[in-house]
């Protein structure tokens, strides 16, 4: 039977003990080099200006940012609390030249038309109250040709895997977390449904077994 989508959150993570346990635990995925950089370098995201959304404590793009040459990252994160650690983070990575972070509503973007090369976000489509009007704005902000590469969990997730997952990371917080994101998930049929009405019309997915990953062009 299919499992009912459980709404969990549009507001993000704000509790600062709970955004600690967060950065640890991404912390640890970037050290173990499990991160989607390299996912999305091959969805043709290598170079300009590029738009992260949902960016919590800022690893990915930072990452991204350091495998790559004369790129610039804009992050929004619906966060304070998150953008404090990603610009912390960012410090340490020695590229406050290159990386800022805006506190807004991915669901009002607040960049020009037309002014991003390349869009890309992981783990916060479950969190869009409203997807549709997500990816329009995505498409608002590309530029003509511009790429997006979006990941997320599902939720037709196996449970094997999903507890595998929950015994990787650490916090009770984190592990609660984990499950109740998995049941806000997407899956990919209601991901094509979403795009079907959306300025795109159509995108390229992708099921993993952690979940989904979705790209296109404008």
């Amino acid at each position: 039977m299919k499992k009912k989508r459980v709404i969990e959150t549009t507001e993000g993570i704000r509790e600062e003990a709970t955004v600690e346990q967060y950065d640890i635990m991404q912390r640890g995925l970037r050290d173990r080099g499990l991160m989607e950089t390299k996912s999305i370098l091959k969805a043709g995201i290598s170079s300009g200006r590029v738009l992260e959304l949902g960016p919590g404590p800022g690893y990915l793009g930072l990452e991204w940012l350091q495998e790559t040459e004369n790129t610039s990252l804009v992050g929004v994160d619906i966060s304070p609390a998150m953008i404090a650690v990603a610009e912390r983070n960012r410090k340490e990575y020695r590229l406050q030249e290159r990386a800022e972070y805006l506190h807004a509503t991915v669901m009002d973007i607040p960049l020009e038309n037309e002014s991003v090369d390349a869009v890309f976000s992981n783990g916060s489509l479950h969190e869009w109250e409203n997807p549709g009007r997500v990816i329009d704005e995505i498409y608002r902000v590309l530029k003509p040709g511009g790429k997006f590469f979006i990941s997320d969990l599902k939720r037709s997730m196996n449970v094997l895997i999903l507890l595998f997952m929950k015994l990787m990371v650490k916090g009770k917080a984190v592990k609660r977390g984990l499950e109740t994101s998995v049941r806000a998930a997407y899956t990919a049929h209601e991901i094509t449904a979403v795009f079907s009405g959306t300025r795109f019309g159509t995108c390229s997915i992708k099921e993993t077994p952690f979940g989904i990953e979705i790209a296109g062009s404008k």
